[in-house]
């Protein structure tokens, strides 16, 4: 069984939380992070949507690497492969609970078919194989990662509210642009976690 140590979760942790933000620092699921955050609750849901495909993706991903593409030597198809696993994913996630548990679809039926185009959880299990990780690592990876989009998309939330409800916004830059601005300076605020060494 394959054990990590709590310094080594904890590097994990706040590694792919906060110095490597998936959104602040790296770039990816920016569609979803403008789309969906400007409430704190639809941000949240969308988080915890992210989160727990996230987690399912590198679980499956994993295994399809691991038992599939290595043994057939089809490595340079993990892409295509991850794709079609993750939009599976999704679908089969959204069928379960429109089935099992109504109440939980329709809180987080319109943001599970954006998921399977968010390039994050693609970008995650992409690095988990192109780092080496384990099976216990790949998905401590990607479940941080989610929780560092969901930090990332919920402060933005709340700055865009704060910013539509108390600023006076010049007309050139209300809307998109200023929530560009504010992205902007809330990844330079992130780029400041860049001098821990872990």
């Amino acid at each position: 069984m394959e054990t990590l140590s709590f310094g080594t979760i904890l590097a994990f942790a706040v590694n792919a939380i906060l110095i490597e933000n998936v959104v602040l620092s790296q770039f990816m699921g920016c569609c979803p992070f403008f789309g969906v955050s400007k409430k704190s609750d639809t941000a949240l849901g969308m988080g915890m949507a992210v989160t727990f495909i996230m987690g399912l993706a590198s679980i499956v991903t994993y295994g399809v690497y691991q038992w599939v593409l290595i043994p057939l030597d089809l490595e340079y198809l993990e892409t295509i492969a991850f794709i079609l696993v993750i939009a599976a994913l999704v679908q089969l996630v959204e069928l379960a609970l429109k089935k099992l548990i109504p109440a939980l679809y329709n809180a987080l039926g319109i943001y599970l078919p954006l998921i399977t185009t968010n390039c994050a959880v693609l970008g995650v299990c992409l690095t988990s194989v192109q780092e080496g990780y384990n099976f216990l690592s790949s998905f401590l990876y990607s479940v941080f990662t989610a929780l560092g989009f969901t930090l990332a998309i919920w402060i933005f939330s709340l700055i865009r509210t704060r910013i539509e409800e108390t600023c006076d916004i010049p007309r050139a830059f209300q809307g998109f642009p200023i929530s560009l601005i504010a992205a902007a300076l809330l990844s330079f605020g992130f780029m400041g976690f860049n001098g821990l060494s872990f």
